[in-house]
């Protein structure tokens, strides 16, 4: 007497199709998630950038009251000389900041009389809130966005 048995009773374990179906919802999960992850780190850097122009900001602003007016000369990007002046020169900041990103830099623009500046950093959300409430452009096409900018 034979007895038919099916293949499937008794044995355990998933069947190649759900291991297939289970990888692929992971690996939908995991991009969804990495692209969270990478907008929250882009909005982490342009906040620290904001708050390092105001930071470099209140640090100026005790330097011209030590000194009547601001540091550099008019003309191109003072960044350096605005550095050392109130870090090493001044110790009106322990050490300025530099931007989060490879690459990116922030940038600092003194008129001809040394009192009126500009402060700027490049952010990398276009969309980001503060540029509609930035600082308007005083020395020419500086401050077009991204670019957020601040000045006394």
């Amino acid at each position: 007497m034979l007895q038919h048995f099916s293949s499937r009773r008794g044995q355990k374990g998933f069947t190649l199709i759900e291991l297939l179906v289970v990888i692929a919802i992971i690996g939908i999960l995991a991009t969804i998630v990495l692209v969270s992850l990478n907008t929250a780190r882009q909005k982490a850097r342009d906040t620290r950038r904001i708050s390092d122009v105001r930071q470099v900001a209140l640090a100026l602003e005790m330097y011209y009251d030590d000194n009547s007016a601001y540091p550099g000369t008019s003309g191109t990007d003072q960044w350096g000389v605005m550095e050392t002046a109130i870090e090493a020169g001044g110790n009106y900041m322990s050490s300025v900041p530099i931007d989060p990103s490879a690459g990116g830099v922030y940038l600092y623009r003194v008129d001809a009389t040394g009192q009126d500046y500009i402060l700027g950093a490049t952010l990398e959300n276009a969309d980001n809130v503060a540029l509609d409430t930035d600082s308007p452009d005083a020395f020419g096409q500086v401050c077009t966005d991204p670019i957020y900018c601040y000045s006394p």
